[in-house]
């Protein structure tokens, strides 16, 4: 029989991933009858649009093969569209279509020999994905003082202590785990530090039509010889479960693009042919996909409003979001009594928070984070986003959480209670 020490030592030192896991916990629990209020998994609670479903409908009979960087006509609508949001000469040739963004990083970190670093904190599966490949992982250590943001000098005396090395940095915003993005003032002096010492930059911007103010700057309009950006379907469309991702690269980083879709043709060789139909539709400018975005920005910024607010009457420390659907909260100010409790690190007290109160998300830790700095990850997904985009149009009512999203109002009461009970 097989046996554990017949698995690769790479393979052997991971966990699952912590946002699966929580989810799948979570679905456990409430088959056996608990109560339990889902702040774990980071999922869009919208429907996907109409005319991208009717769109999948239409494709539903498209059964072949399709190429490797992806269907042309999508490669070029995405393209256009990305030519539009940054005003760079993207065509068809710079974009690879693949099976969700997760894998695309993935297989751009096989294809590129080189080390990573990202912030910490950063999203679960980057750092783990390098070390399935045998890669070293450097954590900028980034604050809420800075917005979470990583600062040029920092990485710029990084980057001139360690000068021999090839170096990928992945920056995500808004973030994941926190919410918060960078200024045209912060990527131009990020990308003088990426210019000076040749950095590749992978541009995570998977929430960016999430943003709440509807505007949004990518950092390739700064640094674009050395920016691929990364982007799918999963966040602002809602449809995590189609699994498309996408990259868009400068024809600097061709070589890189052209690696990976070599890897694809010997692994997952095209993603399903009518997602990449549907995914047209998603990405060509129209009313009704206009329409669906600034409701979700508004529905996403009444609820980030008001868990910031409720969340800091308890004595619970945050930046507020710019966009996506988390937040990234400091329990530090409860430190003495909660240890009085017996609660030391960020495990243990998400373990006993999801125990006692029924409430599900993530430690800091997970994210890169130490699990003494008493961090956890709320995503504020747990409401019926078809409901509740169909009730925004008429404005927002007074009592529209009530309402609509009345499991993260219980969330709330709930963990005020708790917090006053220790």
């Amino acid at each position: 029989m097989f046996e554990l020490d017949q698995l690769s030592p790479s393979v052997r030192s991971l966990k699952p991933s912590a946002t699966l896991k929580i989810n799948e916990e979570s679905n456990q629990l409430i088959a056996q009858g608990k109560s339990v209020i889902k702040l774990g998994l980071g999922q869009s609670p919208f429907p996907v649009p109409e005319i991208v479903v009717e769109s999948l409908q239409a494709a539903a009979r498209e059964k072949d093969y399709l190429p490797v960087k992806g269907l042309q006509p999508l490669r070029a609508t995405v393209a256009d569209y990305y030519r539009g949001r940054t005003g760079l000469g993207f065509s068809s040739d710079s974009v690879l279509i693949g099976p969700g963004s997760k894998e695309l990083l993935f297989n751009l970190q096989m294809a590129c020999q080189s080390d990573l670093l990202i912030p910490a904190p950063s999203w679960v599966s980057y750092a783990p994905q390098a070390q399935l490949l045998g890669r070293q992982v450097t954590y900028l250590p980034v604050s809420a003082e800075n917005r979470w943001q990583i600062q040029p000098d920092q990485l710029d005396q990084y980057c001139q202590s360690n000068p021999s090395k090839t170096r990928l940095l992945i920056l995500n915003y808004p973030s994941n785990p926190t919410g918060c993005g960078y200024d045209a003032a912060s990527f131009k002096q990020l990308a003088v530090v990426a210019r000076k010492h040749k950095l590749i930059i992978v541009a995570d911007e998977i929430y960016a039509e999430t943003s709440f103010s509807g505007q949004f700057q990518s950092l390739a309009e700064f640094y674009p010889e050395g920016t691929v950006i990364s982007s799918g379907l999963s966040k602002w469309c809602g449809a995590g479960g189609w699994r498309l991702g996408l990259m868009v690269f400068p024809d600097e980083l061709r070589p890189l693009q052209d690696a990976m879709a070599v890897i694809a043709s010997e692994t997952f060789t095209s993603i399903s042919a009518p997602t990449q139909y549907a995914a047209i539709t998603a990405f060509t400018p129209s009313s009704a996909i206009d329409a669906y975005l600034e409701a979700s920005r508004k529905v996403l910024k009444v609820i980030s409003d008001y868990m910031v607010s409720r969340l800091r009457d308890c004595r619970l420390e945050m930046e507020a979001p710019e966009g996506g659907f988390y937040l990234f909260v400091s329990f530090q100010k409860w430190r003495a009594m909660l240890s009085r409790k017996g609660i030391e690190t960020d495990e243990t007290l998400c373990a006993r928070i999801l125990d006692e109160t029924g409430i599900a998300m993530l430690p800091g830790s997970d994210f890169g984070m130490t699990a003494d700095q008493l961090y956890t990850r709320m995503a504020y997904v747990d409401f019926d986003g078809a409901r509740a985009l169909s009730a925004i149009g008429a404005g927002i009512s007074d009592n529209f959480m009530d309402e609509y999203c009345p499991k993260l109002v219980r969330a709330c009461d709930v963990l005020s209670e708790w917090l006053g009970n220790k």
